[in-house]
């Protein structure tokens, strides 16, 4: 079973009272496989995957098979710790997995719950782009299937707890922006309705900017240029995290090049990815 890691969000706030956020899936995978045994009823995994392993359990137990072992390998080349969903797409997958090691797919919603029991979450278990309560676990609104986009993903160093981060209340804080993040999720759901990646970058970009306030990433107004200067539809963060996004509307067929550009103007990145937003959700492979 695989689930995608994201690039940041393209929005992220509040809606009255609820935290949201909407997913940036990306074409970067979590692999994960689960083998049931009738041993002892414990889980077996990397030492770096504690979270995978928990989800697991919880799927076993919800699935009345506690009784059961699970051996769980984990093939995730996500970073970890910098805003890309790693864990989650991880946990994800695990659920989704040991479901299928007994014969059951579970639904989106079914894998989102057990998630959450785990960790806060985003919304990568569901195809499409979501309006998606992390702290709940449950989609607000489904926005659709986005048009062809490219994302260069780029990272500066440092990394966020996201746990640690969720734990300390910014309510206040979010409420104080929700006129600009209103206003970019009105621009973010107009894009998705009609096709339209310009949309979608401008209300990612405003997203960004009102982050500053909640985490601020000192490279952001630069990279704000550099996608200005070279026509890019825009540019999206990890609001708990570290990483920063160049949005490229795909179909003008210039994600390669604004990717090297970004390379020769950002050589202080640690890391440039070049991906493809990915809307298909989780999915079986072999």
């Amino acid at each position: 079973m695989r689930a995608p890691g994201v690039c940041g969000e393209l929005v992220q706030g509040m809606l009255g009272d609820a935290y949201f956020l909407v997913t940036c899936p990306i074409d970067f995978f979590s692999r994960v496989r689960v083998e049931l045994h009738s041993g002892a009823p414990e889980v077996s995994g990397p030492d770096n995957c504690p979270k995978a392993a928990e989800a697991v359990w919880a799927a076993l137990v919800y699935l009345g098979r506690d009784e059961l072992g699970a051996t769980l390998t984990v093939n995730n080349p996500i970073p970890r710790s910098k805003g890309m969903g790693s864990s989650s797409a991880d946990v994800a997958a695990a659920i989704a997995a040991t479901g299928l090691a007994l014969g059951r797919e579970l639904s989106p919603t079914e894998v989102a719950r057990l998630a959450l029991s785990v960790e806060p979450t985003d919304g990568v278990m569901f195809p499409g782009i979501a309006l998606f309560d992390h702290r709940e676990g449950r989609v607000i609104e489904e926005l659709g299937m986005p048009p062809p986009t490219e994302v260069i993903a780029l990272d500066f160093g440092g990394s966020v707890d996201t746990l640690e981060f969720n734990r300390v209340d910014r309510r206040s804080l979010w409420q104080s922006l929700q006129p600009e993040t209103d206003e970019a999720l009105r621009l973010v759901r107009t894009g998705i309705l009609e096709g339209d990646p310009a949309k979608i970058g401008a209300g990612a970009s405003l997203s960004a900017q009102a982050g500053q306030h909640v985490l601020p990433k000192p490279q952001l107004p630069r990279v704000l240029d550099f996608a200005e200067s070279v026509g890019a539809a825009g540019v999206n963060v990890g609001h708990s995290g570290t990483i920063i996004g160049v949005l490229v509307d795909a179909m003008q067929r210039r994600g390669r090049s604004i990717f090297r550009q970004a390379r020769e103007a950002f050589p202080e990145a640690e890391e440039a990815h070049h991906f493809r937003i990915f809307a298909g959700g989780m999915q079986v492979v072999e």
